[in-house]
């Protein structure tokens, strides 16, 4: 990969096609538990290098303004948030959860001011446990779409937030990288003689051994799926262990489901070097309670992460390693599945120098996004459409992923496809 292409990848900032692009999709702001309260504290949160203040209204609604006071630029996110309205502490200058001006304390009574000035505002959605907002122009707006982690406004949703320090596309990498699970997670991912993957209290279990998947990648209308194909511990001459991810552009993996429940993470741009991670658990009533989530991932707040989301394993601590516990017996000697991630993303570097990496056969479904969404950048910057926004499109929650093990004769690209995803997949491929 040339460093030009990585540019393109990774920058979202300003004008950058890729961060365009995004802002063509609704994305999650935060999480609805921060903003929980109506009148309660404003949430500063930043994406694709805007400053925004997020804040629950009087009445109840979202608002998410840029965070800069109209008037000289101090932030609202330390503002007093009463009578339906976000009220600056610098002049008291005060807006709604649309922008509007409401009251202008350091003008005189008669300043025709307040009626010529509006604030910048996104539109706010609520699903999934997460505020979401468009960032895109209105006129190019989408009508807003349930999230594929919540068919339902029951579905029950466990949702682990990580701040961190590198490169959105680092992250999705990360997540899209099969062979690296029996590795780097080898102490939680657990070889057993089970029939598929199995969640319990300290582990994930899976019926393989085998180290080295052979990876197959199939382009979709939303991203592409790829399989990773393992040797299962049982009956390996007649069967495969095949592990079906999705990736949904431009943020969204999809990451094969256990016995109990379905996983997904969301990689989020706060910046070019800077990323929000929500790693997600949902399904049935199996779906851990958020609590045991965040202690299962080593994500609590409090203990792992201070009250901002912020991490408290660091690379100025050596992310807190345990070296002892690696000599009896942990690979890693961190704890949590995507702490011993982000140890790795961040380490690259705040975004990492594709052009010296040495691709090997296990990287085929990185090379596929890559060239995917390199070439949507390009295609972007041309005038074409955001990958992801052109109809016809599949349902969200139709879609889904797979593991398990199979006759080896088994085309693993029907594996828990719907009806409409295949009708749209072998539309595209004629």
């Amino acid at each position: 990969m040339t460093p030009q292409d990585n540019e393109l990848l990774c920058r979202v900032e300003g004008d950058a096609p890729m961060g365009q692009i995004m802002r063509r999709h609704w994305m999650p702001a935060c999480m609805i538990e921060e903003v929980a309260e109506a009148d309660g504290k404003p949430l500063r949160v930043r994406l694709l290098g805007e400053d925004l203040a997020v804040f629950r209204d009087t009445n109840g609604r979202i608002g998410i303004l840029d965070d800069h006071c109209p008037h000289r630029g101090a932030s609202l996110s330390l503002g007093r948030n009463e009578e339906c309205g976000l009220r600056c502490l610098y002049h008291g200058w005060k807006m709604d959860v649309e922008g509007n001006v409401l009251e202008m304390s350091s003008e005189p009574a008669a300043s025709k001011l307040v009626e010529r000035v509006k604030h910048k505002s996104y539109p706010a959605r609520e699903a999934g446990g997460f505020v979401w907002t468009y960032m895109g122009p209105p006129e190019e707006m989408p009508e807003f779409e349930p999230p594929l982690f919540a068919p339902t406004e029951q579905t029950p949703v466990s949702i682990v937030k990580i701040h961190v320090g590198c490169n959105w596309a680092q992250i999705l990498e990360g997540a899209i990288d099969s062979a690296h699970s029996s590795s780097l997670h080898s102490s939680d991912m657990v070889p057993s003689r089970v029939d598929g993957a199995k969640a319990t209290d300290s582990n994930w279990l899976r019926p393989s051994t085998d180290k080295a998947p052979r990876l197959q990648v199939q382009a979709t209308p939303f991203g592409f799926r790829y399989a990773a194909i393992r040797r299962p511990i049982r009956n390996a001459e007649t069967h495969d262990y095949i592990r079906v991810t999705l990736f949904v552009a431009p943020y969204t993996v999809v990451i094969p489901p256990n016995n109990l429940y379905n996983v997904a993470n969301m990689n989020i741009p706060a910046d070019d070097n800077h990323t929000v991670f929500y790693f997600i658990a949902w399904g049935g009533m199996e779906t851990p309670h958020p609590e045991v989530w965040r202690k299962f991932c080593g994500a609590q707040p409090g203990v792992d992460l201070d009250m901002n989301w912020n991490n408290l394993r660091r690379r100025d601590n050596d992310y807190l390693q345990d070296r002892q516990a690696m000599k009896l017996g942990n690979f890693t000697g961190i704890r949590g599945i995507p702490q011993q991630d982000i140890c790795m993303w961040e380490t690259m570097g705040p975004m990492t120098d594709r052009s010296r990496d040495r691709l090997g056969a296990s990287d085929l479904a990185i090379v596929e996004f890559r060239r995917q969404m390199v070439e949507a950048a390009r295609n972007f910057a041309a005038g074409g459409p955001a990958i992801g926004t052109t109809a016809p499109r599949v349902p969200l929650v139709s879609l889904s992923s797979f593991e398990g093990v199979v006759p080896k004769s088994t085309d693993w690209r029907t594996l828990a496809v719907s009806t409409e995803e295949k009708s749209l997949t072998e539309a595209r491929s004629v």
